[in-house]
């Protein structure tokens, strides 16, 4: 981190000095995990990562600045953006990894479609159930299957994520094939968690888009 150009003590993040409330003029883009001034991780503290955007939002809030000058205003607003858009990457484990797969030059899901060979044996399994339930009217479809499989997309969901910090933590060096896997493994995240909005939407009787 640098120095605020205002108090001259070293800030923690290029949004705010959290020493004097000035507001910073961010120099070039900014990954997320700079935004919240925290090292690159797939592991992160959730209760902290929340306090710290608790109190970086106060200090910056557009609210705060309602009477000031109209380029503070703007700094306000563009600076609150910049950190709501980094907290959406940081909180949540998949959109993280992603970030963090992508900034080490790993693939990205169009480099990289497959998914881990023991995964797609599973799919066509639960493709079996989701054809049924596809198939049958509102009224009648398996419902106590689906509940089954929803319970165990959940599990998969849970056990992918493990693997996926298994790729991830520590990070590994940039292009290493730990990458691969880790997106492998993302891949097969995003087609649990569309697979499970289908299921709750044919549990509800409604149509739903093929995962």
């Amino acid at each position: 981190m640098t120095a605020c150009p205002n108090c001259r003590q070293e800030t923690t993040t290029p949004l705010v000095c959290t020493a004097c409330g000035v507001l910073l003029s961010p120099d070039g883009a900014l990954s997320p995990f700079e935004v919240f001034g925290v090292e690159p991780a797939f592991e992160l503290d959730h209760a902290a990562l929340k306090r710290r955007l608790l109190e970086l939002s106060r200090r910056m809030h557009p609210d705060y600045f309602a009477t000031a000058g109209a380029e503070q205003r703007e700094r306000a607003e563009g600076n609150t953006a910049e950190l709501n858009r980094a907290h959406e990457v940081l909180a949540n484990d998949q959109s993280r990894a992603d970030w963090l797969v992508r900034s080490l030059g790993g693939p990205d899901e169009l480099q990289e479609r497959a998914m881990p060979q023991a995964f797609l044996l599973e799919v066509l399994e639960w493709n079996e159930t989701l054809d049924a339930a596809r198939s049958a009217p509102a009224g009648s479809r398996p419902l106590e299957q689906l509940a089954a499989l929803r319970a165990e997309l959940a599990a998969r969901r849970t056990q992918a994520l493990e693997l996926l910090r298994g790729s991830l933590v520590p990070l590994p060096p940039r292009g290493s094939p730990r990458l691969v896997e880790a997106r492998r493994e993302l891949n097969a995240l995003r087609y649990v968690e569309r697979t499970l909005a289908e299921i709750r939407a044919l549990e509800l009787g409604q149509p739903a888009a093929r995962a």
